[in-house]
């Protein structure tokens, strides 16, 4: 018989017991909470349903999951969702994939100043992409882009970056026209690299003068307004990494490519492969390598995987991903609209009762013996966690 496949909730439930008893005091409330939510994805802990298959009569327990955004086996239904909600708003021209890499210094401080060094890494960057895009010297138009964060390496280090999808063109200023891109060619990359690299140093010199950064550990010192001025020197003369990918083939490479990478987290189930007294093994790739070599093996230590991992967590209420320029919520559907006229096209919407009737008739689960659907035929309630007695208000 084939083995079952490890997944990372097995890692959580076999040692993170001991991992919070060893970083009892270091751990976040949010990490604690990703760690619960992981353990108890589909299991009896959140309760579930007994399925009866209206054909052929087989009974199934579908355990509920735990729908948190860092878990591995809830972000497939999400994206799901999410793309539906995306298909109608893509244009019929190529989109652009531009990448905005923080330098490594920056990445460490950013590990302790998550919500405002991860907001500053999307608003510089969109700002750097509608301000060069607006210059009459390049494209002189208004662009929209949809930016998606993501925090990792493949190694599991703490690499953040956005992913930018950007389409081929935007509107004039006077909002009369649709201007296309050089076929093949959207913005000089060097062009947006020092853009990036200095508006971001200005926004992080003028956080750290409002006092919304925290210093840690070696980075202790940096709370100094000199000593910031000093260890930020080196980073004006280096050049940031902004890559700018071939432009994809069409919106459906788009929706193609958008299901593999808005809901991705730290590291996928398939990408395990095995836990033992070494540790966790899982498969990663070098970037720094070239070729088939670029794919490798990689064994860290339980705990290590695990801090890894939590790595990644983000703060409470922070969206990871963002839209833009013309396809910023507030103006989205508006500037959709005359993109589409301009381009001479019409929305390939269906009918709101042939949409509704989609939804309704798509089974919600569906045997997996006979792909017919199944019926819910009973709800097995949550376990409620253990509670101390509230304690006694002392009437002194």
């Amino acid at each position: 018989m084939p083995s079952a496949v490890l997944e990372v909730a097995d890692i959580f439930r076999a040692h993170g017991p001991a991992y919070r008893q060893v970083q009892a005091g270091h751990l976040s409330l949010g990490q604690k909470k990703v760690m619960s939510a992981i353990e108890q994805c589909r299991s009896a802990a959140l309760g579930g349903h007994v399925l009866r298959c209206d054909d052929c009569g087989q009974v199934e327990i579908a355990y509920n999951s735990c729908r948190n955004r860092h878990c591995p086996k809830c972000q497939a239904s999400a994206a799901h969702r999410w793309l539906e909600a995306r298909q109608a708003e893509l244009l019929p021209v190529e989109y652009y994939h531009v990448v905005f890499t923080l330098p490594a210094p920056i990445s460490e401080i950013a590990y302790t100043n998550k919500t405002v060094l991860y907001g500053l890494l999307f608003d510089v960057a969109a700002d750097t992409l509608r301000t060069i895009a607006a210059d009459g010297k390049h494209l002189s138009a208004q662009i929209g882009a949809t930016l998606v964060l993501h925090t990792w390496g493949s190694a599991l280090t703490h690499h953040p970056h956005v992913h930018g999808i950007i389409p081929d063109g935007g509107l004039s200023s006077d909002g009369q026209r649709w201007i296309a891109c050089r076929p093949g060619f959207f913005l000089p990359v060097r062009v947006l690299s020092r853009l990036f690299r200095r508006r971001f140093l200005e926004a992080l010199e003028n956080a750290h003068r409002c006092g919304k950064l925290q210093f840690f550990g070696e980075h202790l010192a940096l709370a100094d307004t000199d000593a910031f001025v000093d260890w930020l020197a080196p980073l004006r003369k280096e050049e940031w990494v902004v890559y700018a990918k071939r432009p994809f083939a069409g919106p459906q490479a788009v929706l193609s490519y958008l299901s593999r990478y808005t809901h991705r987290v730290a590291i996928s189930n398939s990408r395990l492969l095995a836990m033992d007294e070494r540790g966790v093994t899982f498969r990663w790739k070098d970037y720094r390598a070239k070729g088939r070599t670029r794919h490798k093996t990689m064994t860290l230590d339980v705990h290590e995987f695990m801090r890894r991992f939590l790595l990644h967590v983000l703060p409470h209420g922070f969206h990871r991903i963002r839209h833009y320029g013309i396809i910023a919520n507030a103006g989205r559907k508006k500037n959709l609209a005359k993109a589409r006229e301009l381009l001479g096209v019409i929305a390939d919407l269906p009918p709101p009762e042939v949409a509704e009737a989609a939804v309704t008739t798509r089974p919600t689960f569906v045997c997996p013996h006979c792909g017919a659907a199944m019926s819910i035929v009973d709800t097995l309630v949550h376990r409620q966690p253990i509670r101390a007695p509230p304690r006694q208000r002392s009437t002194a």
